[in-house]
């Protein structure tokens, strides 16, 4: 396994990290416990040692997850959670990083992971009323307290970043990054050029990237992908095959599957701290960490960026 510095923060993580929405059992399909508990002590076994997770994942149930899983391998993991987002039964949103919120979300997650302290704690979304000051001033604190070692943000834009970078405390940032989507990649330079780190989530863009799709899917009631990646339907699903295509070849050459050329691809861009990536069996985490035994070459990751510029113009 890889190992990289986070940011300036001092933490050691592995460069691919275990995400854990899938087992809130709440958008991915149903999720069973014990089952993701064996998936995360899997994880470590391997190497994987940055674990993420959210409140807002199934309403804290990945959290609780998670602290059953940790109970006696605390140490052995970088325990990174997120706040300020909340799903309302109508899968609306709202957005909370104010002073009081932080706090009374930290000490909830505190308990439902079984912890002292949370090594990574982030922002999960952008507060559009909350001045950022008050929410970093707030986790600043928190740090000097001891319940936790690093403050990040996710899904922040480029310029919500910027805004926010110079006022502190900042040591990472999660965005979503892919193959397929391609947005943040200003975000990654900026970072990478002050020494923030990068956490990407959808490595493998809700498994569009895996190969396993011919056709487009048809998920079942509690399985909320198409949501959050477009690729899963017509007319963008033909041309994501198109690449995957270009992967299936790629694979085939070297020896591997389809899925680790796609994370692959993700762990070795420039700027990448870590790439985080689901697994619902230890079987899968055993693969995920498997691909930081190899790199792709120059010449391949010339001819998947050449087929992207061809695809999606």
């Amino acid at each position: 396994m890889i190992y990289r510095k986070l940011g300036k923060s001092g933490l050691e993580v592995s460069a691919i990290g275990l995400g854990s929405w899938e087992m809130a059992g709440n958008v991915w399909g149903n999720a069973d416990e014990a089952n993701s508990i064996r998936t995360i002590h899997e994880a470590v076994e391997c190497g994987i040692n940055l674990l993420d997770t959210a409140a807002s994942y199934g309403g804290g149930r990945a959290e609780t997850v998670v602290g059953k899983a940790l109970k006696g391998i605390r140490e052995k993991v970088i325990l990174c959670t997120k706040c300020g987002l909340k799903v309302l039964p109508s899968n609306d949103v709202e957005y909370n990083l104010t002073p009081e919120n932080i706090r009374f979300e930290v000490e909830r997650s505190l308990r439902r992971l079984d912890t002292d302290y949370i090594d990574l704690y982030q922002f999960h979304y952008p507060d559009p009323v909350t001045p950022i000051e008050k929410s970093l001033e707030t986790a600043c604190k928190m740090k000097e307290e001891g319940k936790i070692r690093a403050i990040g943000v996710s899904n922040f834009s480029l310029e919500q970043l910027k805004a926010a970078l110079p006022l502190g405390c900042i040591d990472s940032v999660q965005l979503k990054y892919n193959m397929l989507t391609r947005d943040n990649e200003p975000l990654i330079e900026y970072c990478r050029s002050l020494g923030v780190g990068v956490l990407t989530y959808g490595s493998i863009a809700g498994g569009m990237l895996s190969g396993a799709y011919k056709e487009p899917p048809t998920f079942g009631e509690n399985d909320r992908r198409k949501d959050f990646y477009p690729f899963f339907e017509e007319p963008l699903f033909g041309r994501a095959r198109k690449l995957v295509d270009v992967l299936d070849e790629i694979a085939a050459e070297i020896g591997r599957k389809t899925v680790d050329v796609a994370i692959n691809w993700v762990v070795n861009r420039p700027g990448v701290t870590v790439a985080l990536v689901g697994a619902k069996t230890p079987a899968h985490v055993v693969q995920n960490a498997a691909v930081g035994e190899f790199s792709l070459s120059v010449q391949q990751l010339e001819r998947i960026d050449a087929a992207y510029a061809h695809i999606f113009g």
